[in-house]
């Protein structure tokens, strides 16, 4: 089993326990920061937040089977009170527990059910090269997203696409997509970029990220940009649990060559995973 399903095992086999991050993390046998990673890049979710919509949603059935005590129902499912139970239902559903019961159905409602893992979205992968970077400095647009909201990056692109080429400082003909801040309920922040040779007389909106002299293992994605979630779920969940190398605390990145065309998706594109040793 690789992380991501040792960690679905364990929230479904303990949804009405008290469970931690760190909890999740020890039973998959990685770091609270690899399995938040490899989570996402498989799920699409963070694992804190697929575990709350999970309670939520078996609350919401109980609801509707006529669970007589909404306080007891709360409390069951990890709240400390009706009103924090009652805010998280309505986040979750866009209606409240006592109407829920009312109604006695569970129509309409966004449910969320145990993810079955699809072995077919890990691809088959080339290993990678290792190379320790120079240090560098990346400047562009950037945005905070969670693991339900990253489909929004491409168009992060389409608006930093006519900055490109009329940057001061602007070094290259290479683009790099850049997380970093990640948390460990999947939040993160992606800079699209590109290298420059210092951080003045830049324009106000933009973002500043230095990338320090690191090693890194370096994958080759070489197939359409719309099948990388495939190449990154195939090295946080298969290569690296098996390859006995550690994530390292610095940022990973996207390399887009002047091979890499941005208005068909098609030319390829290296992924660089920072790694310790």
């Amino acid at each position: 089993m690789n992380p991501t399903e040792k960690a679905l095992w364990f929230v479904e086999s303990h949804l009405p326990e008290s469970v931690s991050l760190d909890d999740v993390a020890k039973s998959s046998g990685v770091s609270r920061f690899h399995v938040t990673r490899a989570f996402g890049a498989a799920t699409g979710r963070s694992v804190m937040g697929y575990m709350r919509s999970r309670r939520l949603t078996e609350a919401a059935r109980k609801l509707a089977a006529g669970a007589p005590d909404i306080l007891s129902l709360a409390l069951d499912t990890g709240y400390a009170s009706h009103e924090a139970f009652t805010r998280a239902f309505r986040d979750q559903f866009g209606t409240t527990p006592e109407l829920v019961r009312a109604q006695g159905s569970l129509d309409n409602l966004d449910l969320v059910e145990p993810i079955l893992m699809n072995q077919s979205v890990l691809t088959d992968l080339d290993p990678p090269r290792f190379e320790t970077s120079r240090p560098f400095l990346i400047a562009g647009l950037g945005e905070r997203y969670s693991c339900e909201t990253s489909a929004g990056i491409p168009m992060q692109w389409q608006r930093f696409g006519p900055y490109i080429g009329n940057i001061p400082g602007e070094i290259g003909d290479v683009a790099y997509g850049v997380c970093v801040n990640g948390d460990d309920t999947g939040n993160f922040d992606y800079i699209a970029g590109v290298e420059v040779s210092d951080f003045s007389d830049l324009p106000r909106e933009f973002s500043r990220v230095r990338v320090p002299a690191q090693k890194y293992a370096v994958f080759a994605h070489r197939d359409h940009i719309s099948t990388i979630r495939r190449t990154v779920n195939t090295i946080w969940n298969k290569w690296l649990p098996a390859s006995g190398h550690e994530i390292a605390d610095a940022p990973e990145f996207e390399r887009y060559g002047p091979e890499f065309d941005p208005r068909s998706g098609n030319g390829g594109l290296e992924i660089w995973i920072p790694v310790k040793g």
